[in-house]
């Protein structure tokens, strides 16, 4: 990963609280992956950013590096790498994504 590349992943997980990098947009989700960390977010009523990999290659492949997670989508909330859709999934269902998101809004 060139430093530009890391340099522009650190400044969109540092500056948004809640931040997915997916494929597609929140508004045309390109995965079912995707769609479902997307529709998780809705129904937790949080703002959150995204970013489509598909039109950033780099990042593509930068943000599996940045993290060392394999697979897109890629959530993190208030900075720190939280996981994939089957990790959303787990967090949502327990009730502890709700509280992280709480937590990341009032910071």
């Amino acid at each position: 990963m060139t430093p530009e590349t890391q340099a522009q992943i650190t400044s969109l997980v540092q500056d948004n609280k809640v931040m997915l990098f997916m494929k597609g947009t929140k508004l045309m989700p390109m995965c079912g992956f995707s769609n479902t960390v997307v529709q998780i977010l809705n129904a937790a009523g949080v703002p959150f950013e995204t970013l489509n990999v598909l039109d950033h290659p780099e990042i593509r492949e930068g943000i599996k590096e940045f993290s060392d997670w394999q697979t897109i989508p890629q959530l993190y909330i208030n900075g720190e790498f939280v996981g994939g859709s089957d990790i959303a999934i787990e967090l949502y269902q327990s009730g502890e994504l709700q509280q992280m998101l709480e937590v990341a809004l009032a910071s």
